[in-house]
């Protein structure tokens, strides 16, 4: 059992499925630090200077911190959009090495020469 473990462990997918929860962990408190400490601020100043965390409803002896909520979802939104562009700027790299790959076919010598005795063939035979 704990050879099967440690192949299933080594396989690709697993270390790479491990790589990328450390670097998103890592770009998720990259995004958290800009929208908390550049992005919200601004929005603070743009809404009138209104902090959503600090946001309260009293009912009863129960503090409702709704701000917080608030807050979260607009960190969510900000994440989801920083890391949308992200992925935009990736495909775009990727679609202009594409268009390379298309736009200049790679034809071994080989094929050449024979294209061309081919052609020459043709050419006689008319």
């Amino acid at each position: 059992m704990l050879k099967e473990f440690r192949e299933f462990a080594m396989r690709g997918n697993v270390l790479e499925l491990a790589i990328a929860v450390v670097l998103g962990a890592a770009f998720g408190k990259i995004v958290t630090a800009l929208v908390e400490n550049i992005i919200m601020p601004f929005v603070g100043i743009i809404l009138g200077g209104v902090n959503f965390s600090s946001l309260i409803v009293t009912v009863g002896n129960a503090e409702v911190t709704y701000g917080i909520f608030i807050q979260a979802v607009i960190d969510f939104i900000i994440v989801a959009f920083a890391i949308f562009l992200f992925v935009k700027l990736i495909n775009r790299f990727k679609r202009k090495e594409e268009a390379k790959e298309e736009a200049a076919p790679v034809i071994d010598p080989q094929t050449e020469l024979l294209t061309e005795i081919r052609d020459l063939l043709k050419k006689e035979s008319m």
